[in-house]
């Protein structure tokens, strides 16, 4: 069994992963534990090593395989120790990192490093997050380019095409328990039509929601014990109630999305999203234990030609 060291940097990362071997033999061990697995069949009693790696012992499969088929790291050309290491710093940096800095941190095209990054964003979906409850924060945010800050010309195209508002930017509904996780991903419209199934959905009936005045949020004390901040007239809390630890995950957000990525398309906010409540939600282990849980999460595939396809 591989022990690692408490990294506390990618240089350590790298140091310590300088053998292929050392990667497979690690990366075995924490995709499969003492069990190795036919990725093909999901055998486990009888499996053969080969040059290469395995072959199913089952009669019926009878397959060769390593310890990358089946996971996003299948068919890469890319040295698993770059992989750790770009594994690493994607979840060790709080705002990320983009695939320019990455490309010249590992002497890849940006191209290799784009793909790289969003097929580390896969292993950081969260599918076994709980209901949220007792003390949920729901807020929405709009993300795009200010007008402010666009040719004259944009700016009187998207006024004509749309007014005044924020209707070319693309909203982002975020939710957080207070003291515990949250969940945030992009919604085709932020008005109640939308909200509200989806906060019936993620959070308990009776915990106490906090929101600000949006007309989104009406009705919902049938369900809740709604609490509105309302920001428009100055409040930003009533007693001991606020929405100051979302709107914290929102300023971590926007400075990853502005001061690190530039621009993020509508067809791939979600990947961000996913990228960004990982590591919030992360937030209490270290950074080295982050690392050897999303190393657990390498099953699946995406394809280049699937990701940059027409959304």
């Amino acid at each position: 069994m591989i022990e690692i060291k408490n990294f506390k940097s990618v240089i350590q990362v790298l140091d310590f992963f300088k053998e292929e071997e050392t990667c497979k033999q690690y990366l075995e061990q924490q995709r499969w534990g003492h069990n190795i697995t036919c990725p093909h069949c999901g055998h486990d009693l009888k499996i053969y090593r080969t040059n290469r790696g395995y072959k199913c012992g089952d009669k019926t499969c009878h397959k060769k395989f390593t310890v990358t088929t089946g996971t996003l790291m299948e068919s890469t050309k890319i040295k698993l120790r770059y992989w750790f290491a770009a594994i690493y710093l994607i979840t060790a940096h709080k705002k990320g990192i983009s695939s320019h800095q990455l490309a010249r941190d590992l002497g890849v095209t940006q191209t290799t490093a784009w793909f790289l990054n969003h097929r580390i964003r896969e292993m950081m979906i969260q599918t076994e997050v709980q209901m949220l409850e007792n003390i949920v924060e729901v807020d929405e945010t709009y993300v795009g380019g200010k007008r402010i800050n666009m040719h004259a010309w944009k700016r009187k195209e998207l006024t004509d095409k749309y007014g005044t508002g924020y209707k070319e930017k693309t909203p982002v509904l975020g939710l957080l328990q207070r003291d515990g996780e949250v969940i945030a991903h992009k919604i085709p419209s932020s008005d109640g039509k939308t909200i509200k199934p989806i906060v019936k959905e993620k959070v308990k009936q009776g915990s106490t929601l906090l929101t600000d005045g949006h007309g989104a949020y009406a009705d919902l004390h049938k369900h809740y014990d709604h609490v509105i901040i309302n920001h428009d007239k100055g409040v930003y809390a009533v007693g001991e109630y606020h929405t100051n630890s979302l709107e914290g995950f929102w300023g971590i957000f926007k400075r990853g999305i502005i001061g690190i990525y530039h621009h993020v398309s509508p067809k791939h906010l979600d990947r961000y999203c996913n990228e960004f409540t990982y590591r919030y939600n992360s937030r209490k282990v270290t950074d080295c234990t982050r690392f050897e849980l999303t190393l657990t999460k390498v099953k699946g595939r995406l394809r280049y030609q699937d990701l940059i396809a027409a959304a």
